[in-house]
């Protein structure tokens, strides 16, 4: 006020504001735009009798990089700067805490002085003092037992069993192919069913009645720190922060991190030319052995405040009071409950077939399967957007596998495996339908991947994994995961029998009488009959029912993953960590406000 930056009577309302949401006013002067970082950085240091630090004016001394580790400055928001003969000048973004720092230090530091710096100025040169360093760390922090970024290595037994187990196919091939036919439709029935059994007891698991989503904040509630991953988007800046915008939980408590890479400089040029409200932030993640989001999210993990962390994409268009809820969900949630995940929808399923089929697909996932497979007790596997966490959960399992393709599911599974629980939550979150086959076919072989990707992880040592998770998650995850794969790998068996209808010979013709045919084509309509169901289900709780009439033609949908399962399968061979990244922005909303769900879903 002295300076004239900030009129009295703003600063009373940001004294209240300060007041109720206990945090210090500066960060509510900031998070408002009442004044920039620098005036307040420079308010605080008249405050407080200290040096108002610049890094342009005054650099630091980058000798010092070692007085105290890399996570413990970001963790405490400071910086040893400079030495002013034997004194240390320790800056820091949050003054307030500076005393309670104080006893955090090592004994062997020397005297200190306080000074003032831009949480910022702190955030970059760290960033170029430890960025490599902490970028190498984020592709290796997830315990190499937990992880697969040793895919691409074999051990000699590992490499004879493939060898022997392929010369067992050619062999049977080659002498006694309706043998070798037999076991594939064995494989392909078995996964239909389980697939199909999976289905029905999350449709009987979910309840008829859903309860109220009255949410109420608690009295001190946590800072949240979104993550939002970028890469090659031009397009989508501006719109992403109008829609971040809605969020009507308080800016003070908000903090937004766009999270770049080093090399893309599309991106980069295109959040430049975007005006960013103070409460949203970026980081530039520093280039390395591999390029996937994952990896910059265990970057940018590192450089947030939040008690709890939120992922959203790109092109996500949230319910304005989602935080509020999430906030609410994990304050009357037990202290397990580790993870809250949303439910994705899209908001232009009118745009074309594809689309349409998709949201029919994406109904059922997010609004019975998970929420059935939740309520059953089930490891339940994420989704990569509107996934929100508690640090310290994220923390205890180290992030996310920066080699995995969908580290979202793997998440999901190691969550559960250190005894963390994940719940469904109503707010809903609307993104763009990937609506153009070969993209399509791509980002679905991406998912597939990492499903042959997650359960070879998980499931390489057996019996930990029974014993992490016990005996019905353990069967769940296996149904799951391998029962995708194998029902996706194995649908041209199945296929075959249209040969039959077609008046043609089929290869199982001496072995399968009538009875069999019978039998096949109960189960197939059976099978039939189970998608429509769960689909129509999930429609009934939607606001799309008018997609009703398309969900028959899912028959000419799922195909398609089909073809997505062997690129998936020839690139886990031959490429396990290629990221085969979707583009954004080619489809707008279908109707203005299309992309903005209610506070309310059904």
């Amino acid at each position: 006020m002295e300076a004239g930056a900030v009129a009295p009577g703003t600063m009373l309302g940001a004294l209240a504001e300060s007041a109720r949401l206990h945090q210090p006013v500066s960060t509510v002067v900031m998070a408002e735009a009442l004044a920039t970082r620098k005036d307040v950085a420079e308010a605080q240091a008249r405050h407080y009798g200290a040096m108002a630090l610049d890094r342009a004016a005054h650099p630091p001394d980058p000798a010092l990089s070692h007085l105290l580790p890399a996570n413990f400055c970001l963790a405490h928001g400071v910086l040893p700067w400079i030495r002013i003969g034997d004194t240390l000048v320790l800056a820091t973004a949050r003054p307030e805490h500076y005393d309670d720092l104080l006893e955090l230090l090592p004994p062997d530091i020397g005297p200190v002085v306080m000074a003032v710096a831009t949480e910022a100025d702190i955030h970059d040169e760290i960033a170029q003092r430890h960025g490599n360093a902490m970028a190498a760390a984020a592709e290796n922090w997830v315990r190499e037992e937990d992880s697969c970024r040793d895919l691409n290595t074999s051990s000699p037994a590992a490499t004879a069993l493939a060898i022997l187990a392929s010369l067992i196919c050619l062999s049977l091939l080659a002498t006694a192919p309706a043998l070798l036919f037999t076991i594939g439709l064995l494989l392909a029935l078995g996964s239909l069913l389980v697939s199909q059994g999976m289905k029905l007891a999350a449709l009987i698991a979910v309840p008829r009645r859903l309860a109220s989503t009255r949410h109420t904040l608690p009295p001190h509630p946590p800072v949240v720190s979104i993550l939002v991953p970028l890469f090659h988007e031009q397009e989508i800046a501006r719109t992403l922060v109008k829609r971040l915008s809605r969020l009507t939980y308080p800016k003070s408590l908000l903090d937004v991190v766009l999270v770049l890479e080093a090399e893309d400089t599309v991106t980069r040029t295109t959040v430049d030319r975007t005006a960013l409200p103070p409460w949203i932030r970026t980081i530039v993640v520093p280039p390395g052995r591999i390029r996937t989001k994952p990896r910059a999210l265990n970057y940018a993990f590192r450089f947030t405040r939040g008690a709890i962390v939120g992922i959203y994409d790109a092109e996500d268009a949230p319910a304005p009071d989602q935080i509020d809820q999430v906030v609410s969900a994990f304050d009357s949630a037990p202290a397990k409950v580790g993870c809250l995940q949303g439910i994705l929808d899209f908001y232009n399923p009118r745009a074309n077939w594809l689309s349409r089929c998709f949201a029919v697909e994406y109904a059922s996932w997010f609004r019975i399967l998970l929420p059935g497979f939740a309520r059953m007790g089930f490891a339940v596997p994420l989704g990569g957007t509107t996934v929100f966490f508690r640090r310290e959960a994220l923390e205890e399992v180290r992030g996310w596998d920066a080699h995995n393709v969908t580290e979202d599911a793997d998440l999901g599974i190691r969550l559960a495996r250190y005894g963390w629980r994940t719940e469904m939550i109503r707010s809903v979150t609307r993104e763009e339908a990937n609506n153009r086959f070969w993209p399509w076919i791509k980002q679905r072989s991406r998912w597939l991947k990492g499903y042959v990707i997650t359960w070879w992880v998980h499931s390489r040592h057996p019996r930990r994994l029974w014993h992490d998770l016990g005996p019905k998650r353990f069967f769940g995850m296996q149904a799951l995961f391998m029962g995708t794969i194998l029902q996706f790998a194995f649908a041209p068996v199945l296929w075959s029998f249209w040969l039959i209808l077609a008046g043609l010979p089929h290869p199982l013709d001496p072995w399968i009488g009538r009875g069999g045919i019978l039998a096949l084509t109960v189960i197939f309509l059976t099978a039939e009959g189970m998608t429509l169901l769960v689909g129509m289900a999930a429609l009934a709780r939607s606001p799309h029912r008018a997609l009703f009439p398309w969900v028959p033609t899912l028959f000419a949908y799922f195909p398609l993953g089909t073809v997505a399962i062997y690129k998936a399968l020839w690139e886990t061979l031959r490429n396990p960590f290629f990221w085969d990244k979707t583009q954004h922005g080619h489809s707008s909303p279908d109707t203005p406000g299309a992309d903005i769900p209610p506070d309310r879903e059904l």
